[in-house]
């Protein structure tokens, strides 16, 4: 089985998705080949020059741009962001703190808190169950 798993390979789609970057932004060499688990490890464990400075400066994938922004993918589609930014585009717009992003960074809140308040009551709900048994 582990000689099967070492010989799994990716589109470079997948692979730059694990690796947090914008696949038209990576080498051509990455682009057009396909990329094994081996290299993928590889690759994080030992970023290349390319990956440090994409994971440093961008341009970031929507993940990424809304992960730092502390919204949701949605939220920057609503705030009419579609294309990957640059790092200091990211900074740019916290510094700017547009309406758009400040309404989606309270909506993102609030989903949070809501999540922590339903996981809570799961777990007062298993706990009175486990106290039953």
């Amino acid at each position: 089985m582990s000689s099967q798993q070492s010989t799994q390979t990716m589109k470079p789609a997948t692979a730059a998705k694990k690796l947090g970057v914008y696949l038209p932004a990576t080498p051509a060499s990455f682009q057009e080949g396909v990329i094994s688990r081996a290299e993928l490890n590889e690759l994080q464990a030992n970023p290349p020059e390319w990956l440090s400075e994409l994971r440093r400066n961008g341009p970031h994938p929507r993940p990424v741009v809304a992960a730092k922004l502390g919204v949701s993918i949605a939220g920057l589609a609503r705030g009419g962001v579609t294309e990957a930014l640059t790092t200091e585009q990211i900074e740019a717009l916290k510094q700017e703190r547009p309406e758009w992003l400040e309404k989606e960074r309270g909506t993102q809140a609030e989903v949070r808190k809501e999540g922590a308040r339903v996981k809570q009551l799961k777990k007062e709900k298993q706990e009175r169950a486990a106290g039953r048994d």
